[in-house]
């Protein structure tokens, strides 16, 4: 009696690595990050101002601050974007940021 035939194997597909929808989302959450890191002294100061308490803005107030807040960022978000895409680039080249590293690249 003759052994059955091997069963012949399909080549083995390479893992789905999302790196670009990564990549997005870090650049996103950097963008968002230096966005606030620049404009939180002028959100501060801001709040500094309201009168103390758990009480409801007036309509006045609620359109003081969404001014303040549209000034916070007024010509900064280019920086933002810059310094974002900077981190992003220096964290890959250093292989920080997980599911975008090279696979010879943990031992770092």
């Amino acid at each position: 009696m003759a052994a059955p035939p091997p069963v012949p194997r399909r080549p083995r597909t390479p893992p789905y690595r999302p790196r670009f929808t990564l990549a997005l989302l870090y650049v996103f959450g950097l963008v968002v990050a230096w966005g606030l890191a620049f404009a939180l002294p002028d959100l501060l100061a801001a709040a500094r101002e309201l009168p103390p308490g758990p009480a409801e803005l007036t309509p006045q107030e609620l359109a003081h601050a969404r001014e303040i807040a549209r000034e916070a960022l007024a010509g900064r978000v280019h920086y933002a974007v810059a310094a974002a895409l900077v981190t992003f680039g220096l964290l890959v080249w250093r292989g920080w940021l997980p599911g975008l590293r090279e696979r010879g690249a943990a031992a770092r």
